[in-house]
């Protein structure tokens, strides 16, 4: 039996013979990316000052958020209209294989150029987001490797025929009282997902907290890509991808 040196080597050099299949090989060797999570909370910003934080993007580099507010959000000022902020991120992550060798990092592209906006109203004690509608440019995610995007107009979700990807709540999310004091709460969202070409209604598990003036939302969806009536990406039998992704968004609401 083959090591498993022995059998990199022997597929690499097959894919040599493939010409463009040796680009995509070269994917599997992408720095690791960390999974998109909410930042710290924020300090209140005095006169003269901003706080930021960070968040990773594809290329492993931070963006700062917008500064916090003077005056923190509370149940009274928050009801009303919301809309997408900076540094909002959505992004996908997936496995690539060489034959029978997983890659040592996921593949991830992310992208900020997201529109869209929420409705929150007073619940109790709490709030309660009662519509959102959120749009995706899928043209313009981006990894790390310029040929994956490039494979990827016309392979596997097909950013070329299917540009936009949208999310609608159907359902309203109940917002904690504790989430005005900054902490981290899960809500579920629960909604129509529309992603190449085709709705399906999902549950998407997410954290939210109030931060300085923004509301941010972090959260994960991992599906099959059958369920979207994606064909995995693969070259030759040598490349491939595995048979399902992960959707992963951090996105910042301001009041519209």
């Amino acid at each position: 039996m083959r090591s498993r040196p022995a059998l990199l080597v022997l597929v690499v050099l097959l894919l040599a013979v493939g010409g463009g299949a040796t680009a995509w090989a070269l994917f599997l060797r992408g720095d690791e990316v960390a999974p998109l999570a909410l930042p710290s909370r924020a300090p209140a910003a005095s006169s003269g000052t901003t706080a930021s934080d960070g968040n990773a993007t594809a290329s492993g580099a931070t963006t700062s958020l917008p500064p916090a507010s003077a005056v923190a959000l509370d149940g009274a000022t928050i009801p009303g209209s919301w809309a997408i902020a900076a540094d909002s991120v959505v992004g996908y992550r997936v496995r690539e294989k060489l034959a029978s060798l997983s890659a040592e990092s996921d593949a991830v592209g992310r992208t900020s150029s997201i529109t869209g906006t929420a409705t929150i109203a007073s619940s109790g004690g709490g709030l309660s987001v009662t519509a959102a509608d959120f749009s995706v440019d899928m043209t313009s995610l981006a990894s790390d490797k310029q040929m994956r995007d490039n494979r990827l107009r016309n392979d596997g979700i097909q950013t070329d025929s299917f540009p936009t990807s949208t999310f609608k709540l159907t359902s309203p999310v109940t917002i904690p009282a504790t989430a005005l004091s900054g902490a981290q709460v899960d809500v579920t969202l629960h909604g129509d997902l529309t992603l190449h070409g085709v709705t399906k209604t999902v549950d998407i598990p997410a954290k939210a907290q109030v931060n300085g003036s923004l509301i941010q939302i972090l959260g994960t969806l991992t599906f099959p890509f059958s369920d979207y009536g994606i064909n995995a990406p693969n070259i030759g039998g040598f490349v491939s991808v595995q048979d399902q992704g992960t959707l992963e968004f951090q996105v910042n609401l301001a009041k519209a």
